[in-house]
Parts: structure tokens; C-alpha cells; sequence
């Protein structure tokens, strides 16, 4: 029997809520993964504790000042420079790489990966909201390629390449491992409905505070503020509708409360597949290292006696508007749900600086929207680096569009 040689890990964004968590999932099964590379944008004290743990070949840190001045064992190689990411993520020593970063400055680290044969794990929404077009033709061709020898092969599906995750996504990818996607009905995403699921009745006094108390996740500011108004479910429909290749009249969003359902298939037959864990990110990073094994979980399994009740409800759009924004940019297409991202990046930036109020929000986004959705209906990257500049020009501060 020949001795299976750890999976080699680049992890990029390690610093981060998901970042952390995936280094718990790494320590966890040591035996089974090596971390070569690390990557962190300005945490430079977190990032020293994981390189004394984790040993890495090779470290990048936004600040190239602070990286020169870090206290790393003898040999590691300091990657600077624009290109850091990249240089990171198509290592030959690299077999996986996990993206933990936020914005679109992991699109082009992903797409390289991808092109040299690494498979990718990414927690990164940016990927395929704004680069779906981008990103999913090169997984569906390695998938391709791998089908060719063997339809069978777990690495003949685009899925095996381009890894989510997204605990809805990884949700829906553990639903639809072995199923026919001709004998699939619909799709169903599953929200919390956050913090103000049953009031106040004004949401314009919300502060950020109160948007950050979320009732069941623990997460980063972010994408906690993004599950207050749901535009964060609103954006994993747009990635759902690239990663499954599912039009948008088959993607459902349902409000659960308990978190615990987190997302499942409604089949042709009636039938109805759904994945169920307890909130903890670390299941569905773990999933994404392991596939198409399972492992034991640091994670607890959920108890259902002690839940004892799972509801489930129809998302008020009318209440919360950024779901609605955000379904219509995706089916504009890949400048639209690009120019939402952005705006939604931009947004809770402003209502965490108190500059924007919690309603303001969702406005921001559709005059993004209206604004910048036009134009080239499959943008570059260059475009959409460039997308990104122009609307953080014009929204970054004051009044626009009767935003403020």
C-alpha cells in the first residue's frame, strides 16, 4: 500500500475569520496537509504566530515594510509586490489553495491557479459574483479533462476544482455529489434572516452594533452586516447560478432561523435533499479539504432533540431590498453583479464608519447598479479592476442618488 504524501496547502487571507478557522482545520489533521505558503493583508502579529506554527516555505504580507521587519525562521521566503498572490498560488510545492481574502484582488490568483492545475477552495465571493464568467470555464475544462479518462473520477466535476466555502454552497455541492443536475428541480439557499428578522419596524435608526449581533453565526464584520440585510444571500444566489450552471427562476431563498438546515435540492420528483449541521464554519472548510473523503470534525455534530424546531419562512424583500437588487444585477449579467459587489464592499464600510445609515445601504447598491451595471456584458479583469475604481470614487463618501 502506498502512503498517501500530505496535501500541500497555500492559504491565503490566513489572518481573517475564515483564515483562522481553516488554521484549526489544518491543525487538526496535520498528518494530512502541509502548509507551504501564507498570505495576510496587515495582521502581522497573527500572521507570526501561524508561521511559528504552521512552518510555511513561503510568507506575503500587504505591508512590505512589516514583512522585512518580521521575525521568520531562517529560509522562509518573503513574497512582496503586486503580484504576491499569484506568485503564492501557482507554486509548483502548491497542490491546494484556500482563498480566504476579500475582493477582487484574489480574482487573479484564483484564475491562475486554476489554470496550472491547483484546485482552489475559495471563501472569496468576489470569484464568482464579480468573475464567474472568468473562473468557472477553466474549472469545467480541468473537470473536462479528467472526465475524459474516467466520467467517474471525482475530479470530473467542475466542483472538485472550484471548491466552496460558503456553508450554503458547501451545503448544495454535498447535496448534488452523485445526483444528475438534468433531475434537479430547484436549488434552495437557506438565510438566518439575521439580527432584525422580527423587528424594529424602522430599520433606518439600526447601528452598527445592533447589525452586528448576529443570532446564530459568528463571523467578520462583513459579511455579519451583509447577513443583517441579506444581501448576502442575494450574492450567493448570483454564485450559485455559475457554480451549479442553474438559471435564476430555479434559485430559491428561504428564511430559517435555527441555522441549521443549511441549504438544500428540490429534485424533479418531488423529492427534496438538504444538508443540516451545527453553525460552524470550520465543516465546510474542512469539506473543501477533504473532498471527496470525510474526516472527523472539530466541529460538534447538531443534536436535533435538543433543537427541537426548525422553521422555515418566505424572505420579506419588501423589508429587506438587497436580496431583490442583487438577483436582478445577476441577471443582467457579470458588470451589474460585478458593480453590486463592489457597491455592497463600499456600503457596510460606510454604515460601520457611521457615514451611511443601515437603509442606505440597499440604495447604494442599486445606484450602483443603475449606474455602473451597462457596458461590456463579460468584462477582463483589467475592466473590472477598473469597475472597481470608478465606483469606489463615486460612492466612497457623500450623497449620491439620494444615498446618505
Amino acid at each position: 500500500m502506498v502512503e498517501q504524501q500530505p496535501r500541500r496547502i497555500a492559504l491565503l487571507g490566513s489572518t481573517g475569520s475564515i483564515g483562522r478557522q481553516t488554521v484549526d482545520v489544518l491543525a487538526a489533521h496535520h498528518d494530512s496537509f502541509r502548509v507551504v505558503a501564507l498570505a495576510a493583508g496587515s495582521n502581522a502579529e497573527v500572521l507570526a504566530e501561524q508561521v511559528a506554527l504552521l512552518q510555511p516555505a513561503a510568507v506575503a504580507l500587504g505591508d512590505e515594510a512589516v514583512l522585512a521587519a518580521l521575525d521568520l525562521p531562517v529560509g522562509t521566503d518573503r513574497i512582496g509586490g503586486a503580484d504576491a498572490l499569484e506568485t503564492l498560488a501557482t507554486r509548483d510545492d502548491v497542490d491546494l489553495v484556500i482563498v480566504a481574502t476579500g475582493g477582487l484582488v484574489s480574482l487573479r490568483p484564483v484564475v491562475a491557479a486554476l489554470e496550472s492545475g491547483k484546485v482552489v477552495a475559495t471563501a472569496n465571493k468576489e470569484t464568482l459574483v464579480a468573475g464567474g464568467h472568468l473562473v468557472m470555464p477553466v474549472a469545467r475544462r480541468r473537470a473536462a479533462e479528467r472526465a475524459v479518462s474516467d466520467p467517474r473520477d471525482p475530479y470530473a466535476s467542475p466542483l472538485a476544482w472550484l471548491r466552496p466555502i460558503d456553508s450554503e454552497h458547501s451545503a448544495l455541492w454535498q447535496c448534488l455529489v452523485g445526483e444528475d443536475m438534468a433531475s434537479v428541480a430547484a436549488l434552495i439557499l437557506t438565510a438566518s434572516g439575521g439580527p432584525f428578522l422580527d423587528g424594529p419596524a424602522d430599520l433606518a435608526n439600526i447601528t452598527p452594533q445592533q447589525a452586528l449581533r448576529h443570532p446564530t453565526w459568528t463571523m467578520g464584520a462583513k459579511i455579519t452586516i451583509d447577513s443583517a440585510t441579506l444581501a448576502n444571500k442575494g450574492l450567493e444566489v448570483i454564485e450559485a447560478h455559475w457554480l451549479y450552471d442553474v438559471d435564476y427562476d430555479a434559485i430559491e431563498v428561504v428564511i430559517h432561523p435555527q441555522s441549521v438546515v443549511h441549504s438544500a435540492v428540490r429534485f424533479v420528483d418531488g423529492s427534496l435533499k438538504a444538508q443540516l449541521g451545527t453553525p460552524d464554519m470550520r465543516l465546510p472548510i474542512q469539506y473543501a479539504l477533504t473532498y471527496p473523503d470525510r474526516r472527523p470534525s472539530p466541529a460538534a455534530p447538531p443534536d436535533l432533540v435538543a433543537i427541537g424546531r426548525l422553521e422555515f419562512r418566505e424572505p420579506d424583500e419588501a423589508r429587506f431590498p438587497a436580496l431583490r437588487i442583487a438577483r436582478e444585477a445577476g441577471r443582467q449579467g457579470p458588470r451589474a453583479s460585478a458593480a453590486l459587489i463592489v457597491a455592497d464592499e463600499v456600503a457596510v464600510a460606510r454604515f460601520l464608519a457611521r457615514s451611511l445609515d443601515f437603509t442606505g445601504i440597499p440604495r447604494l447598491l442599486e445606484a450602483a447598479v443603475e449606474r455602473f451595471g451597462a457596458g461590456p456584458r463579460d468584462p477582463d479583469i483589467d475592466e473590472l479592476v477598473e469597475l472597481d475604481r470608478e465606483i469606489r470614487a463615486v460612492f466612497s463618501s457623500g450623497p449620491v442618488g439620494g444615498v446618505s
